[in-house]
Protein backbone atom coordinates (compact mmCIF):
# COMPACT_ATOMS: atom_id res chain seq x y z
CA UNK A 1 0.00 0.00 0.00
CA UNK A 2 2.92 2.34 -0.52
CA UNK A 3 1.11 4.35 -2.86
CA UNK A 4 -1.40 5.35 -0.72
CA UNK A 5 1.89 7.04 1.45
CA UNK A 6 2.34 9.10 -2.02
CA UNK A 7 -1.18 10.20 -2.34
CA UNK A 8 -1.15 11.59 1.06
CA UNK A 9 1.94 13.96 0.47
CA UNK A 10 0.04 14.75 -2.72
CA UNK A 11 -2.87 15.70 -0.85
CA UNK A 12 -0.73 17.44 1.63
CA UNK A 13 0.78 19.74 -0.47
CA UNK A 14 -2.48 20.79 -2.56
CA UNK A 15 -4.47 21.53 0.75
CA UNK A 16 -1.30 23.26 1.92
CA UNK A 17 -1.33 25.40 -1.64
CA UNK A 18 -5.27 26.74 -0.85
CA UNK A 19 -3.40 29.07 2.08
CA UNK A 20 -4.81 26.62 5.10
CA UNK A 21 -2.75 26.56 8.17
CA UNK A 22 0.43 24.27 7.69
CA UNK A 23 -0.01 22.32 11.29
CA UNK A 24 -3.57 21.63 10.94
CA UNK A 25 -3.06 20.14 7.14
CA UNK A 26 -0.31 18.11 8.28
CA UNK A 27 -2.13 16.78 11.42
CA UNK A 28 -5.66 16.91 9.59
CA UNK A 29 -5.01 14.62 6.35
CA UNK A 30 -2.75 12.43 8.48
CA UNK A 31 -5.59 11.67 10.41
CA UNK A 32 -8.17 11.15 7.41
CA UNK A 33 -5.43 9.11 5.87
CA UNK A 34 -5.04 6.97 8.84
CA UNK A 35 -8.68 6.39 9.40
CA UNK A 36 -9.25 5.43 5.94
CA UNK A 37 -6.12 2.59 5.98
CA UNK A 38 -7.63 1.55 9.41
CA UNK A 39 -10.88 0.77 7.97
CA UNK A 40 -9.47 -1.02 4.64
CA UNK A 41 -6.95 -2.58 6.80
CA UNK A 42 -4.00 -0.97 4.64
CA UNK A 43 -2.69 0.73 8.03
CA UNK A 44 -2.03 -0.37 11.75
CA UNK A 45 -2.97 1.58 13.97
CA UNK A 46 0.09 0.47 16.10
CA UNK A 47 1.87 3.27 14.40
CA UNK A 48 -0.75 6.16 15.80
CA UNK A 49 0.48 5.23 19.64
CA UNK A 50 3.74 6.21 18.91
CA UNK A 51 2.43 9.68 18.80
CA UNK A 52 2.48 10.68 22.48
CA UNK A 53 5.80 10.06 22.71
CA UNK A 54 6.86 11.69 19.83
CA UNK A 55 5.51 14.98 21.38
CA UNK A 56 6.62 14.26 24.51
CA UNK A 57 10.06 14.52 22.92
CA UNK A 58 9.63 17.40 21.10
CA UNK A 59 8.42 18.77 24.72
CA UNK A 60 11.93 17.74 26.46
CA UNK A 61 14.08 18.23 23.61
CA UNK A 62 16.24 21.39 24.48
CA UNK A 63 17.41 21.53 21.39
CA UNK A 64 14.47 23.72 20.11
CA UNK A 65 14.58 25.87 23.45
CA UNK A 66 16.73 27.85 21.51
CA UNK A 67 14.12 29.06 18.33
CA UNK A 68 11.84 31.14 21.08
CA UNK A 69 15.15 32.77 22.12
CA UNK A 70 16.19 33.40 18.54
CA UNK A 71 13.19 34.59 17.27
CA UNK A 72 12.84 36.72 20.43
CA UNK A 73 16.38 38.07 19.70
CA UNK A 74 15.72 38.98 16.20
CA UNK A 75 12.54 40.84 16.65
CA UNK A 76 14.28 42.89 19.30
CA UNK A 77 17.09 43.80 16.62
CA UNK A 78 14.69 44.30 14.02
CA UNK A 79 13.05 47.38 16.12
CA UNK A 80 16.28 48.88 17.78
CA UNK A 81 17.25 50.95 14.48
CA UNK A 82 20.29 48.39 14.57
CA UNK A 83 19.68 48.30 10.46
CA UNK A 84 19.12 51.67 10.00
CA UNK A 85 22.25 53.29 11.50
CA UNK A 86 24.85 50.45 10.18
CA UNK A 87 23.04 51.33 6.68
CA UNK A 88 24.04 54.79 7.38
CA UNK A 89 26.76 54.70 8.84
CA UNK A 90 28.07 51.83 6.14
CA UNK A 91 26.45 53.97 3.06
CA UNK A 92 29.04 56.96 3.91
CA UNK A 93 32.12 54.42 4.10
CA UNK A 94 32.08 53.09 1.19
CA UNK A 95 29.99 55.97 -0.77
CA UNK A 96 33.71 56.88 -2.30
CA UNK A 97 33.16 53.54 -4.37
CA UNK A 98 30.63 53.29 -7.66
CA UNK A 99 28.46 50.60 -6.34
CA UNK A 100 29.57 51.47 -2.61
CA UNK A 101 25.59 51.52 -1.27
CA UNK A 102 25.40 48.13 -3.23
CA UNK A 103 28.31 46.96 -1.47
CA UNK A 104 26.93 48.62 2.04
CA UNK A 105 23.68 46.93 1.82
CA UNK A 106 25.83 43.35 1.48
CA UNK A 107 27.52 43.92 4.04
CA UNK A 108 24.17 45.41 6.37
CA UNK A 109 22.56 42.24 5.53
CA UNK A 110 25.32 39.89 6.16
CA UNK A 111 25.38 41.41 9.79
CA UNK A 112 21.76 41.01 10.20
CA UNK A 113 21.67 37.60 8.75
CA UNK A 114 24.14 36.36 11.68
CA UNK A 115 22.30 38.95 14.41
CA UNK A 116 18.47 38.09 13.39
CA UNK A 117 18.62 34.63 11.10
CA UNK A 118 15.20 35.80 9.89
CA UNK A 119 14.54 35.99 6.52
CA UNK A 120 11.81 38.03 6.32
CA UNK A 121 12.71 40.53 8.48
CA UNK A 122 16.09 41.19 7.06
CA UNK A 123 14.34 41.92 3.40
CA UNK A 124 11.49 43.93 4.83
CA UNK A 125 13.80 46.09 6.90
CA UNK A 126 16.35 46.18 4.31
CA UNK A 127 13.56 47.20 1.59
CA UNK A 128 12.27 49.94 3.62
CA UNK A 129 15.54 51.84 4.59
CA UNK A 130 17.71 51.25 1.30
CA UNK A 131 15.64 50.50 -1.34
CA UNK A 132 14.61 54.43 -1.47
CA UNK A 133 17.98 55.61 -0.85
CA UNK A 134 19.25 53.49 -3.64
CA UNK A 135 16.64 54.62 -6.03
CA UNK A 136 17.20 58.50 -5.00
CA UNK A 137 21.34 58.43 -5.77
CA UNK A 138 20.12 56.72 -9.39
CA UNK A 139 20.66 52.73 -9.18
CA UNK A 140 19.14 50.54 -11.66
CA UNK A 141 15.85 49.51 -10.11
CA UNK A 142 16.55 46.08 -10.91
CA UNK A 143 19.93 45.41 -9.42
CA UNK A 144 19.19 47.47 -6.10
CA UNK A 145 15.88 45.12 -5.84
CA UNK A 146 18.22 42.07 -6.55
CA UNK A 147 21.24 43.15 -4.03
CA UNK A 148 17.75 43.74 -1.19
CA UNK A 149 16.51 40.35 -1.78
CA UNK A 150 19.97 38.45 -1.99
CA UNK A 151 21.30 40.22 0.77
CA UNK A 152 18.13 39.55 2.91
CA UNK A 153 18.21 35.43 2.54
CA UNK A 154 21.70 35.36 3.86
CA UNK A 155 20.12 34.84 7.25
CA UNK A 156 19.31 31.37 6.06
CA UNK A 157 22.50 29.96 5.72
CA UNK A 158 25.07 32.76 8.18
CA UNK A 159 24.42 31.69 11.66
CA UNK A 160 22.73 31.94 14.13
CA UNK A 161 19.95 30.85 11.65
CA UNK A 162 16.52 29.49 12.72
CA UNK A 163 16.60 27.61 9.73
CA UNK A 164 20.08 25.99 10.69
CA UNK A 165 18.10 25.35 14.26
CA UNK A 166 15.73 23.36 13.09
CA UNK A 167 17.97 21.52 10.51
CA UNK A 168 20.12 20.02 12.97
CA UNK A 169 17.52 18.87 15.30
CA UNK A 170 16.13 16.79 12.22
CA UNK A 171 19.18 15.89 11.00
CA UNK A 172 21.00 14.70 14.23
CA UNK A 173 17.43 12.10 14.55
CA UNK A 174 18.06 11.18 11.06
CA UNK A 175 21.73 11.04 11.34
CA UNK A 176 21.46 8.25 14.69
CA UNK A 177 18.34 6.53 12.79
CA UNK A 178 20.71 5.67 9.63
CA UNK A 179 23.56 4.97 11.81
CA UNK A 180 20.76 2.04 13.78
CA UNK A 181 19.58 0.71 10.83
CA UNK A 182 23.16 0.02 9.34
CA UNK A 183 23.82 -1.95 13.25
CA UNK A 184 25.70 0.33 14.52
CA UNK A 185 24.29 0.88 18.04
CA UNK A 186 26.52 3.48 19.75
CA UNK A 187 25.74 6.57 17.04
CA UNK A 188 27.63 9.53 16.48
CA UNK A 189 26.04 12.84 16.92
CA UNK A 190 25.52 15.62 15.08
CA UNK A 191 24.73 19.14 16.69
CA UNK A 192 23.27 22.52 15.79
CA UNK A 193 27.00 23.56 16.72
CA UNK A 194 28.42 21.57 14.11
CA UNK A 195 26.24 23.22 11.51
CA UNK A 196 26.37 26.32 13.07
CA UNK A 197 30.41 26.36 12.78
CA UNK A 198 30.27 24.37 9.49
CA UNK A 199 27.79 27.67 8.01
CA UNK A 200 31.06 30.20 8.88
CA UNK A 201 32.94 29.59 5.37
CA UNK A 202 30.50 28.82 3.12
CA UNK A 203 28.28 32.08 4.35
CA UNK A 204 31.44 34.04 3.86
CA UNK A 205 32.35 32.53 0.51
CA UNK A 206 28.78 33.25 -0.55
CA UNK A 207 29.46 37.17 0.34
CA UNK A 208 32.66 37.62 -1.05
CA UNK A 209 30.86 36.31 -4.14
CA UNK A 210 27.97 38.76 -4.22
CA UNK A 211 30.75 41.25 -3.31
CA UNK A 212 32.54 40.50 -6.45
CA UNK A 213 29.62 40.57 -8.66
CA UNK A 214 28.73 43.67 -7.34
CA UNK A 215 32.46 45.63 -8.01
CA UNK A 216 32.67 43.88 -11.55
CA UNK A 217 29.11 45.57 -12.66
CA UNK A 218 30.76 48.41 -11.00
CA UNK A 219 33.79 48.30 -13.27
CA UNK A 220 31.91 47.13 -16.50
CA UNK A 221 28.45 48.68 -15.68
CA UNK A 222 29.62 52.26 -13.83
CA UNK A 223 25.80 54.27 -14.89
CA UNK A 224 23.86 51.56 -12.98
CA UNK A 225 25.70 51.76 -9.68
CA UNK A 226 26.55 55.46 -9.14
CA UNK A 227 29.05 56.43 -6.45
CA UNK A 228 27.49 58.56 -3.54
CA UNK A 229 27.44 62.57 -4.01
CA UNK A 230 30.03 64.59 -2.99
CA UNK A 231 28.00 67.00 -1.00
CA UNK A 232 26.28 63.79 0.70
CA UNK A 233 29.37 62.16 1.82
CA UNK A 234 30.52 62.60 5.33
CA UNK A 235 34.71 63.63 5.96
CA UNK A 236 36.83 60.39 7.18
CA UNK A 237 37.59 61.87 10.54
CA UNK A 238 37.81 61.10 14.11
CA UNK A 239 34.10 61.62 14.87
CA UNK A 240 32.88 59.55 11.70
CA UNK A 241 35.53 56.72 12.76
CA UNK A 242 33.54 56.85 16.65
CA UNK A 243 30.44 56.56 14.41
CA UNK A 244 31.87 53.45 12.70
CA UNK A 245 32.68 51.98 15.92
CA UNK A 246 29.16 53.06 17.65
CA UNK A 247 27.68 51.36 14.65
CA UNK A 248 29.66 48.31 13.70
CA UNK A 249 31.05 47.29 17.29
CA UNK A 250 27.72 46.48 19.56
CA UNK A 251 26.30 44.03 16.68
CA UNK A 252 29.68 42.60 16.08
CA UNK A 253 29.95 42.03 19.95
CA UNK A 254 26.53 40.17 19.64
CA UNK A 255 27.55 38.23 17.00
CA UNK A 256 31.13 37.18 18.60
CA UNK A 257 28.98 36.42 22.02
CA UNK A 258 26.71 33.70 20.88
CA UNK A 259 29.17 32.34 17.84
CA UNK A 260 32.16 32.65 20.25
CA UNK A 261 30.41 30.85 22.65
CA UNK A 262 29.30 28.29 20.54
CA UNK A 263 32.44 27.25 18.91
CA UNK A 264 34.36 27.84 22.17
CA UNK A 265 32.65 25.35 23.96
CA UNK A 266 31.18 27.81 26.32
CA UNK A 267 27.61 26.71 25.59
CA UNK A 268 25.26 24.66 23.92
CA UNK A 269 23.41 26.51 20.99
CA UNK A 270 20.40 27.07 23.40
CA UNK A 271 22.82 28.85 25.93
CA UNK A 272 23.80 30.80 23.41
CA UNK A 273 20.70 31.97 22.22
CA UNK A 274 19.61 33.02 25.70
CA UNK A 275 22.85 35.34 25.43
CA UNK A 276 21.61 36.74 22.21
CA UNK A 277 18.17 37.57 23.57
CA UNK A 278 19.74 38.70 26.48
CA UNK A 279 22.21 41.31 24.14
CA UNK A 280 19.41 42.29 21.81
CA UNK A 281 17.66 43.58 24.95
CA UNK A 282 20.63 45.64 25.99
CA UNK A 283 21.14 47.13 22.48
CA UNK A 284 17.88 47.96 22.45
CA UNK A 285 18.64 50.28 25.21
CA UNK A 286 21.68 51.25 24.16
CA UNK A 287 19.85 52.66 21.06
CA UNK A 288 17.22 54.27 23.64
CA UNK A 289 14.48 52.42 22.00
CA UNK A 290 13.76 50.12 24.62
CA UNK A 291 10.39 50.89 26.76
CA UNK A 292 7.63 48.41 27.63
CA UNK A 293 5.31 49.06 24.62
CA UNK A 294 8.49 47.72 22.56
CA UNK A 295 9.09 44.26 25.47
CA UNK A 296 4.91 43.79 24.91
CA UNK A 297 5.34 43.58 21.14
CA UNK A 298 8.31 41.56 20.93
CA UNK A 299 7.23 38.86 23.61
CA UNK A 300 3.48 38.45 21.18
CA UNK A 301 5.76 38.34 17.83
CA UNK A 302 7.86 35.89 19.11
CA UNK A 303 5.43 34.11 21.28
CA UNK A 304 3.25 33.83 17.35
CA UNK A 305 5.96 32.19 15.84
CA UNK A 306 7.17 30.23 17.80
CA UNK A 307 3.17 28.63 18.19
CA UNK A 308 3.46 28.22 14.53
CA UNK A 309 6.92 26.16 14.27
CA UNK A 310 6.03 23.80 17.14
CA UNK A 311 2.56 23.53 16.12
CA UNK A 312 3.95 22.66 12.52
CA UNK A 313 6.33 20.22 14.44
CA UNK A 314 3.59 18.35 16.00
CA UNK A 315 1.80 17.96 12.78
CA UNK A 316 4.80 16.67 10.93
CA UNK A 317 5.45 14.30 13.46
CA UNK A 318 1.94 13.10 13.01
CA UNK A 319 2.56 13.32 9.16
CA UNK A 320 5.36 11.12 9.94
CA UNK A 321 4.18 8.12 11.86
CA UNK A 322 1.04 7.58 9.10
CA UNK A 323 3.52 8.36 5.96
CA UNK A 324 5.69 5.20 7.61
CA UNK A 325 2.93 3.66 8.85
CA UNK A 326 1.94 3.32 4.70
CA UNK A 327 5.09 2.07 4.12
CA UNK A 328 6.41 5.00 2.41
CA UNK A 329 9.69 5.45 3.94
CA UNK A 330 10.78 2.30 2.34
CA UNK A 331 9.69 3.07 -0.92
CA UNK A 332 11.53 6.21 -1.07
CA UNK A 333 14.72 4.33 0.21
CA UNK A 334 14.23 1.81 -2.61
CA UNK A 335 13.42 4.14 -5.21
CA UNK A 336 16.60 6.63 -4.26
CA UNK A 337 19.16 3.33 -3.90
CA UNK A 338 17.85 2.51 -7.47
CA UNK A 339 18.57 5.49 -8.87
CA UNK A 340 22.04 5.54 -11.32
CA UNK A 341 25.31 7.20 -10.35
CA UNK A 342 24.44 5.88 -6.91
CA UNK A 343 24.49 8.61 -3.89
CA UNK A 344 25.62 11.34 -6.40
CA UNK A 345 22.19 10.48 -8.29
CA UNK A 346 20.05 10.98 -5.06
CA UNK A 347 21.68 13.63 -4.33
CA UNK A 348 21.15 15.39 -7.07
CA UNK A 349 17.19 14.21 -7.43
CA UNK A 350 16.66 15.27 -3.28
CA UNK A 351 18.33 18.83 -4.39
CA UNK A 352 16.13 19.54 -7.10
CA UNK A 353 12.81 18.13 -5.24
CA UNK A 354 13.74 20.77 -2.28
CA UNK A 355 14.24 23.16 -4.74
CA UNK A 356 11.47 23.59 -6.27
CA UNK A 357 9.54 22.87 -2.89
CA UNK A 358 10.79 26.02 -1.87
CA UNK A 359 8.84 27.44 -4.58
CA UNK A 360 5.76 26.82 -2.66
CA UNK A 361 6.92 25.89 0.87
CA UNK A 362 8.50 27.29 3.70
CA UNK A 363 11.50 26.37 4.78
CA UNK A 364 9.97 24.94 8.56
CA UNK A 365 7.30 22.95 6.79
CA UNK A 366 10.28 21.47 4.30
CA UNK A 367 12.32 20.73 6.93
CA UNK A 368 10.02 18.79 9.16
CA UNK A 369 8.52 17.04 6.05
CA UNK A 370 10.83 16.38 3.40
CA UNK A 371 14.15 16.30 5.75
CA UNK A 372 13.00 13.47 7.91
CA UNK A 373 11.75 11.26 5.17
CA UNK A 374 15.24 11.74 2.43
CA UNK A 375 17.99 12.61 5.85
CA UNK A 376 18.20 8.86 7.10
CA UNK A 377 18.51 7.77 3.47
CA UNK A 378 21.22 9.97 2.32
CA UNK A 379 23.34 9.80 5.81
CA UNK A 380 22.83 6.22 4.99
CA UNK A 381 25.17 6.67 1.65
CA UNK A 382 28.15 8.01 4.38
CA UNK A 383 27.56 11.77 2.87
CA UNK A 384 28.56 14.09 5.86
CA UNK A 385 25.34 15.61 8.17
CA UNK A 386 27.09 18.79 8.38
CA UNK A 387 28.19 18.99 4.50
CA UNK A 388 24.44 17.49 3.72
CA UNK A 389 22.65 20.11 6.06
CA UNK A 390 24.61 23.31 4.69
CA UNK A 391 24.24 22.02 1.36
CA UNK A 392 20.39 22.05 2.22
CA UNK A 393 20.64 25.55 3.66
CA UNK A 394 21.98 27.31 0.38
CA UNK A 395 19.31 25.20 -2.03
CA UNK A 396 16.47 26.03 0.21
CA UNK A 397 17.96 30.00 0.43
CA UNK A 398 18.20 30.14 -3.60
CA UNK A 399 14.55 28.66 -3.68
CA UNK A 400 13.84 32.01 -1.63
CA UNK A 401 15.23 34.00 -4.51
CA UNK A 402 14.20 32.25 -7.79
CA UNK A 403 10.49 33.21 -9.32
CA UNK A 404 7.61 33.23 -9.85
CA UNK A 405 6.66 32.16 -6.04
CA UNK A 406 10.54 33.07 -4.16
CA UNK A 407 9.51 34.09 -0.71
CA UNK A 408 12.03 37.29 -0.50
CA UNK A 409 10.49 38.42 -3.82
CA UNK A 410 6.59 38.65 -1.77
CA UNK A 411 8.26 39.98 1.31
CA UNK A 412 10.33 42.79 -1.00
CA UNK A 413 7.25 43.38 -3.24
CA UNK A 414 4.91 43.99 -0.45
CA UNK A 415 7.31 47.41 0.57
CA UNK A 416 8.65 48.03 -2.64
CA UNK A 417 7.27 51.27 -4.06
CA UNK A 418 4.58 51.62 -6.93
CA UNK A 419 7.37 52.50 -9.50
CA UNK A 420 9.18 49.20 -9.28
CA UNK A 421 7.46 46.22 -10.86
CA UNK A 422 7.49 42.70 -10.19
CA UNK A 423 9.54 41.95 -13.58
CA UNK A 424 12.20 44.16 -12.60
CA UNK A 425 12.47 42.66 -9.28
CA UNK A 426 12.22 38.76 -11.04
CA UNK A 427 15.25 40.47 -13.81
CA UNK A 428 17.22 41.64 -10.31
CA UNK A 429 17.67 38.62 -8.85
CA UNK A 430 18.60 36.59 -11.76
CA UNK A 431 22.71 36.75 -11.31
CA UNK A 432 22.53 36.02 -7.77
CA UNK A 433 20.59 32.68 -8.32
CA UNK A 434 23.41 32.13 -10.53
CA UNK A 435 25.65 33.19 -8.02
CA UNK A 436 23.97 30.52 -5.62
CA UNK A 437 24.35 27.52 -7.79
CA UNK A 438 28.08 28.56 -8.31
CA UNK A 439 28.24 28.30 -4.62
CA UNK A 440 26.06 25.16 -4.36
CA UNK A 441 28.57 23.78 -6.93
CA UNK A 442 31.90 24.93 -5.03
CA UNK A 443 30.52 23.37 -2.03
CA UNK A 444 29.43 20.30 -3.79
CA UNK A 445 33.00 19.85 -5.24
CA UNK A 446 34.81 20.89 -1.95
CA UNK A 447 32.79 19.19 0.84
CA UNK A 448 35.41 19.98 3.20
CA UNK A 449 34.62 24.08 2.89
CA UNK A 450 32.14 22.74 5.51
CA UNK A 451 33.73 19.85 6.97
CA UNK A 452 37.15 21.33 7.88
CA UNK A 453 36.43 24.05 10.60
CA UNK A 454 34.04 21.34 12.97
CA UNK A 455 36.71 18.93 12.72
CA UNK A 456 39.74 21.81 13.81
CA UNK A 457 37.33 23.07 16.41
CA UNK A 458 35.98 20.25 17.83
CA UNK A 459 38.67 17.43 16.88
CA UNK A 460 36.35 15.07 15.73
Amino acid sequence: MEWLAFVLMLVVFAALLSGYPVAFVLSGVSLIFAAIGILTGSFDSAFLQALPNRMFGIMMNQTLVAVPLFVFMGIMLERSKIAETLLDTMAQMFGPLRGGLGISVTVVGMLLAASTGIVGATVVTMGLLSLPAMLQRGYDPSLACGTICASGTLGQIIPPSIVLVLLGDVLSSAYQQAQLSSGNYSPDTVSVGDLFVGAIIPGLILVFLYILYLILLAIFKPTAMPAIPVAERSGFNKQFLLRIIKAVLPPLTLIIAVLGSIIGGFATPTEAASVGAIGALLLAVLYQQFNLTLLQEVMRGTLKISCMVFMILIGAAFFSLVFRGFGGDTAVHEFLTQLPGGKIGAMLLVMLTLFFLGFVLDFIEITFIVVPIVGPILLAMDINPVWLGIMFAINLQTSFLTPPFGFALFYLRGVAPASISTLQIYKGVAPFIAIQIVALCILAYWPSLATWLPKVIYAN
